[in-house]
């Protein structure tokens, strides 16, 4: 009895991890998303380490879990992991506002974003 199990969303040589509700816009987060791309695990982990972008340390955290997804849920060699893809979308926006000269409402718009990170085993090339 019961249900199916659900198929799998990635490759069976892939894991990926998911971060919602980031207090940023998808044009800055892109910014350092588009540094990790095609990158390997431990490169990218040092590149958002010493970056200088507030948004690095969150998207340093989705990595960390998408690698920990690799190891423990698919039995993946960590060594051998590559930032295979790391895309972002927009997500809630808050809206407020301030007033203005003459009766005017000036709108400030805060914007929220996710961030999706799939990693890839390849082997190495000997």
């Amino acid at each position: 009895m019961g249900k199916d199990k659900n198929p799998r969303r990635v490759a069976d040589n892939e894991a990926m991890a998911k971060t919602r509700m980031l207090r940023t816009s998808p044009q800055k987060l892109n910014l350092v998303a588009g540094m990790i791309r095609g990158k390997k695990v431990d490169k990218a982990l040092t590149d958002l380490t010493f970056s200088n972008k507030r948004i690095a340390q969150d998207v340093k955290k989705c990595l960390q879990s998408a690698i920990a997804n690799a190891e423990n849920n698919h039995n993946l060699d960590v060594d051998e992991l590559v930032v295979a893809e790391a895309y972002v979308g927009k997500n809630l926006t808050m809206k407020r506002g301030r007033p203005r000269a003459r009766g005017r409402f000036g709108k400030i718009i805060k914007p929220f974003s996710e961030l999706t990170i799939k990693v890839r085993q390849i082997e190495e090339q000997a």
